[in-house]
């Protein structure tokens, strides 16, 4: 166990999903404009993470939690080195993700206000589902498609199906962010004019607040997008409203909750930023399977809004640390 006083104690941890190459210098991940603009210089290996953690002398550090649900493996061992003390820290889970075109545009950025876990469910396959199921996936514990689950039939099911952020700190995030300049490509504005009928999808880049819905399974098209925005309204009692999809942070949430509850971090000082790289809906004319095998249009925008909108964030805390230190942002 490590003495107090030498304890390693983050002001705010950063964490990106994958590197595609180098960390700096090349063709950009989720990490490195993070690496790069924040100086992230100094490395540390710890066991159990795959990527070496990156820090600097103010008090941030980045990970890579590699990618889907088994991210949370990884903050999980970071969480458990004896070498930390994160119980004041903050976190920004960030990375790209799928558009739902009723919502948000292609680089635009999500503060979640829920994480849907999306991956636990009854299924059964498109040629097999009865014709009144508008899709195949049943909650647990149910007998058809978007119905709350009888507690007596859903008892070994996993719970929390969904996680609520700290509302405070999600609006104060938002309202630091929600003018911050966003970058677009005539690449993105060409492929966002595709989704007529969107006026969401087819606006500039912006910062919004809705929800990560999560699934292991990268999916697409209309009958997917219909069961995702059901489950998300199941499992947040009709409070949320499905923004972005993306792999990772059921993963991630049900291990900072783990965490949480060991007295190791503070599950109210945890967001969660979504960029949109795509759309997980296919525009008028393009089938699903040609959705989901597109190269990502708004691939740089939504790297760029993940950081330009996250290291608001990150500096206000780092500028005021000695007050956001013992009394999270309201």
């Amino acid at each position: 166990m490590a003495k107090a006083d030498s304890l390693i104690r983050p002001k705010v941890i950063v964490v990106a999903t994958f590197e595609v190459g180098n960390d700096t210098g090349d063709k950009p991940g989720e990490f490195q404009f993070w690496v790069e603009r924040e100086k992230l210089t100094k490395t540390l290996t710890v066991p159990g993470v795959d990527h070496v953690v990156r820090y600097d002398d103010s008090g941030t550090y980045g990970v890579i939690s590699g990618t889907t649900a088994r991210s949370g493996l990884q903050i999980m061992a970071l969480g458990l080195d004896p070498r930390f003390d994160l119980s004041h820290t903050y976190w920004i889970i960030n990375g790209i993700a799928g558009a739902n075109p009723e919502v948000a545009s292609i680089g635009s950025a999500v503060w979640a206000a829920h994480v849907v876990d999306g991956d636990i469910g009854y299924e059964i396959d498109s040629h097999e589902t009865p014709a009144s199921w508008p899709y195949g996936i049943v909650p647990i514990g149910s007998k058809e498609p978007n119905k709350s689950p009888d507690e007596k039939d859903a008892l070994w099911a996993p719970h929390p199906m969904s996680w609520t952020m700290n509302p405070a700190l999600v609006q104060w995030a938002f309202h630091l962010t929600e003018h911050v300049e966003l970058v677009d490509t005539p690449e993105a504005q060409k492929f966002r004019a595709l989704y007529t009928g969107y006026p969401n999808a087819q606006k500039s880049p912006f910062v919004l607040v809705g929800d990560s819905f999560c699934s292991c399974r990268y999916w697409h098209g209309e009958i997917m997008q219909h069961w995702a925005s059901d489950w998300d309204k199941l499992y947040t009692g009709g409070k949320g409203q499905f923004a972005m999809t993306a792999m990772e942070d059921q993963g991630i949430a049900g291990a900072l909750t783990r965490l949480d509850g060991m007295h190791k971090v503070d599950f109210q000082r945890v967001l969660f930023l979504r960029t949109g790289s795509n759309f997980c809906l296919p525009h008028p004319g393009e089938n699903a399977v040609e959705s989901m095998t597109s190269e990502y249009a708004g691939m740089i925008p939504a790297l760029e809004a993940a950081y330009r909108t996250g290291s608001v964030v990150l500096h206000e805390l780092e500028k005021n640390w000695s007050q956001y230190k013992t009394a999270t942002p309201q």
